[in-house]
């Protein structure tokens, strides 16, 4: 079973490229952040035409996420079953494997509003998991969650150490989340860091490599100890002057169930 994620930063943008991918990669379920589109606005024919349904909870010009299959989505849950107006969470069962697909809020700036909404986010989302789920069960919880777990998931860590993405309350609530029942499976597999999954646009960030990994997927143990792969699909960062790239990558993960 393969499954993906992928901040697409606007799938309207990226439409060509995640056609193409589905068709290259034939993964089981790709779970998409940023969609930046309405429900009724999200290219689902056009997914249909490559064997792909989708699951999708979108918002107009910001956030909104989404789960791809070829396979049944079934028991689609949106959001955490609050009043929080922000589309990022999404979960259904597929191939009975729970998966969510997720984008945590950035935070802004250490201090800000954004970054308590971050940190409290982040504290709903476990309280969703310990409601819903036990840690024994296939459960997989991937996408941006706009947090480089330490320092190793940075080319030039110093620089980012103050930031909403490396900050230790920003590490220490998504080590709440991990330790809940996770196993970050893509670190299980590169355990030598140096793996990252982000390039700014700005300074010539992607061809220097001075990324992070901060995109994400996490495998409850039944899940985990079946993984036999996790890389991260570069190409897809890769500029074309007609083709402008998502400044995220795709991180794929393979279980053998």
């Amino acid at each position: 079973m393969r499954i993906a994620t992928w901040n697409v930063n606007s799938v309207k943008a990226r439409q060509a490229r995640l056609l193409g991918w589905l068709r290259d990669h034939r993964p089981d379920v790709l779970c998409l952040q940023e969609i930046k589109t309405i429900d009724d606005a999200y290219p689902g024919d056009e997914v249909r035409g490559e064997g792909y349904d989708s699951a999708v909870f979108g918002q107009k010009a910001y956030n909104g996420v989404a789960l791809v299959s070829p396979h049944p989505i079934l028991g689609v849950r949106r959001g955490m079953g609050d009043d929080d107006p922000q589309a990022r969470l999404i979960g259904g069962t597929v191939k009975g494997v729970a998966v969510y697909s997720a984008y945590f809020p950035n935070g802004r700036t250490v201090g800000s509003e954004s970054y308590a909404y971050k940190l409290a986010w982040m504290g709903r989302l476990l309280e969703v998991l310990e409601t819903r789920h036990d840690p024994g069960d296939p459960l997989v919880l991937a996408g941006d969650f706009n947090v480089a777990p330490d320092d190793q998931d940075a080319e030039n860590p110093g620089r980012w150490a103050a930031s909403v993405l490396c900050h230790a309350d920003a590490r220490q609530a998504l080590e709440r989340i991990r330790a809940w029942g996770f196993v970050d499976v893509v670190r299980k597999h590169n355990p030598q860091g140096g793996l990252y999954s982000w390039w700014d646009y700005r300074r010539l960030a992607f061809p220097r490599n001075d990324g992070l990994r901060i995109d994400h997927v996490f495998a409850t143990m039944p899940m985990a100890e079946t993984s036999t792969a996790a890389w991260v699909d570069r190409d897809q960062r890769k500029g074309r002057k007609t083709d402008i790239p998502s400044d995220h990558a795709p991180v794929v993960v393979d279980f053998g169930v």
